[in-house]
């Protein structure tokens, strides 16, 4: 099927996905309309980590300067153990001192795209329930894991309960605090926590535990439990859920990337293509690499079937491979008995021989520049 450049464009789902696509869709002469079911554009979730791959999309499209007011920088990564004994660090300002790695608060970075993607043109239409998948020239589903348009594209799917539940919190950041994402692992589980800037800390932790089964992050949660969960925890830990007055809870499942992205007239990006886990801070970030490849396929080639079937291509084997590396994280955090002790033995070595060595096994990951399509 071929179409006009200008041939208009339907988006469902104003998060991170589908606002980034209509930035860059509405960026380079294309008529955009986003459809929301919310009444407004609110928070979910909370924290995000931002690596390069995606600060470079942002840039592109115009939007680095406030991006960069709304976020703060994370200089290094560092592990620990579950009493707070540091196993690793990866000094990302040091070894990679030209890439910029951010933090921010979800609500910030969805109101920044929001205000771009009208800036360019978009009509964003909030309080749209679809009930019914309108028929358009293009429809694009960013509407997350429970999106309407995959199962038209993939058929009914069973995610796969992976037996752990996650919690999400916020709390006050101390003065000054460490500019890093800490992670702290212990025996089937493990607690992430970074600045948000604002005076703002992100609590995200992952506690094995088969009985639970409900999908979503809006789930209130007892801070009590979160709590008790992590109560053999060290270091900063205990003062920081001391502090814990609110928290969501959710349980995590593993989706597979779906074996169908497109059909010519009907596509699919971000979580509703490719939902992963959160262990490797990625799934923003594939969101806003797939917003910049699917309008640069679009804009390229006035073969609408032939532009997507080009996307797909690009971007399945690189989800598939970073959902994969999130998945080793999931076990590799999670260690028990002996087998924990040697890999932090492990870590600590190549830590102290080789300081690069973590940092550069994801080199593939940070380097990816989508802009360069």
């Amino acid at each position: 099927m071929s179409v006009p450049s200008q041939a208009p464009i339907t988006i469902v789902g104003a998060g991170i996905a589908g606002l980034t696509a209509a930035c860059a869709l509405a960026q380079r002469g294309f008529a955009v309309t986003v459809l929301e079911r919310a009444g407004q554009l609110r928070e979910v979730g909370a924290g995000l980590q931002i690596s390069p791959n995606a600060v470079r999309v942002l840039e592109a499209l115009g939007l680095w300067p406030r991006f960069r007011a709304i976020s703060v920088a994370s200089e290094r990564v560092e592990l620990a153990d579950s009493m707070g004994r540091p196993v690793a660090r990866l000094d990302l300002a040091r070894y990679r001192p030209k890439d910029r790695f951010r933090l921010v608060h979800r609500a910030r970075l969805v109101a920044l795209l929001e205000q771009a993607a009208r800036e360019a043109g978009v009509r964003i239409e909030l309080g749209h329930e679809v009930t019914d998948l309108p028929e358009v020239p293009l429809l694009i589903g960013a509407d997350g894991v429970k999106s309407r348009l995959r199962p038209l594209l993939n058929g009914i799917e069973t995610p796969f309960f992976t037996g752990q539940t996650a919690w999400r919190a916020l709390i006050p950041a101390e003065p000054d605090p460490t500019p890093a994402a800490q992670v702290f692992m212990g025996p089937g589980r493990h607690l992430v926590s970074y600045p948000l800037g604002n005076g703002q800390r992100n609590i995200v932790a992952v506690l094995e535990r088969p009985d639970w089964h409900d999908e979503g992050w809006s789930i209130p949660g007892d801070p009590a439990e979160l709590r008790a969960a992590f109560a053999r925890f060290g270091g900063p830990v205990p003062g920081w859920l001391a502090q814990v007055d609110e928290v969501g809870q959710w349980g995590l499942f593993r989706h597979p990337v779906a074996a169908h992205w497109q059909d010519g007239t009907r596509a699919l990006i971000g979580d509703a293509a490719h939902p992963t886990l959160p262990f490797l801070a990625q799934g923003a970030v594939m969101a806003i690499e797939d917003a910049w490849t699917l309008a640069a396929c679009l804009a390229a080639d006035p073969d609408q079937a032939a532009a997507l079937a080009r996307f797909e291509a690009l971007r399945k084997p690189r989800c598939q491979r970073i959902i994969e590396a999130a998945n080793a994280n999931a076990r590799n955090y999670h260690l028990r008995g002996p087998t924990r002790a040697v890999a932090h033995a492990g870590l600590r070595a190549v830590n102290r021989l080789a300081p690069t060595r973590l940092i550069e096994r994801f080199a593939w990951l940070y380097d990816h520049d989508p802009t360069a399509l």
